[in-house]
């Protein structure tokens, strides 16, 4: 029986697409829009967890300029 050499394609990006277009899966770009979206679709569970990766979000991005901000003082 042959073997198969490279032919089978990659379904990360299928599967990404496809949690892309359901409301509520998958990572979220949380800027304005996004949470706006959720808000009007009024799940409240949806919100919650909007908020919830919204604040890590905020807390990562904090974490991360403060580091930038000592590299800046160290460089002079």
């Amino acid at each position: 029986m042959p073997t198969r050499t490279g032919t089978k394609k990659s379904t990360k990006k299928a599967a990404g697409k496809k949690a892309a277009t359901r409301p509520g899966t998958g990572p979220h770009v949380l800027y304005g829009r996004p949470i706006d979206d959720v808000i009007k679709r009024g799940d409240a569970a949806e919100m919650r967890r909007t908020a919830t990766q919204a604040r890590k979000y905020l807390k990562d991005v904090q974490a991360a300029l403060k580091a930038l901000e000592r590299k800046i003082g160290k460089a002079g």
